[in-house]
């Protein structure tokens, strides 16, 4: 059965949201800026508030050449970044050229039960130049379960070394039952030169 919240009206004519149905809003906990950074760990805010909490990466800039930003979760209050994860990467590439493009699985940036980072960039890596930097979101579920393993969600785009804008998605599931109550970023390489992340929890 449709359900007909219009009244038979076009969407022009609502002016509110119906009774009954609830809308989420984004706040935010806190905001790391990165200055030749190692890492950017997230050490407080994440809890049992929010079934739902996003990162939102803006103009995130490697200092080297080739290198991969990418993340872990810790269930220890960030002590160790070592949280087992299945993951799967798909990416799509064009270059500023108009030459070939790319759509495909990315394997070698997956993760079947493993404990390491986990990359957010699927398919190549982040270039060093002034134009070149990834924007994006990761999404982590209900990280204070104790009872279920830990879904995230992620999309980055990135203007890789290769000057290729590469879309790139990520999912999976940390294996764990144990809280997640802190989460750490960093480039595979070097530092994060700079960049914005800003933590938000979803009500």
């Amino acid at each position: 059965m449709a359900l007909n919240f219009a009244n038979n009206n076009s969407l022009s004519a609502i002016t509110a949201k119906p009774s009954g149905l609830s809308g989420g809003s984004m706040n935010l906990i806190s905001t790391q800026t990165a200055s030749g950074s190692s890492t950017i760990s997230f050490t407080s805010g994440i809890d049992s508030t929010y079934d739902e909490y996003v990162f939102k990466f803006i103009d995130i800039h490697a200092a080297t050449d080739g290198a991969m930003f990418e993340f872990n979760m810790s269930a220890d209050s960030g002590s160790n970044y070592n949280v087992t994860k299945t993951t799967t990467v798909f990416f799509a590439a064009n270059p500023e050229d108009g030459g070939s493009h790319e759509f495909g699985y990315d394997g070698g940036s997956d993760l079947a039960q493993g404990t390491g980072f986990q990359r957010l960039i699927g398919g190549a890596s982040s270039g060093s130049d002034n134009d070149q930097s990834s924007v994006g979101t990761l999404h982590l579920f209900n990280p204070s379960s104790t009872t279920f393993v830990k879904h995230f969600i992620s999309r980055t785009n990135t203007i890789i070394n290769s000057d290729k804008s590469c879309d790139s998605y990520i999912a999976g599931y940390g294996n764990t039952t144990s809280a997640i109550d802190a989460v750490q970023f960093k480039m595979s390489s070097g530092n994060i030169d700079s960049g914005v992340i800003k933590l938000y929890g979803i009500s």
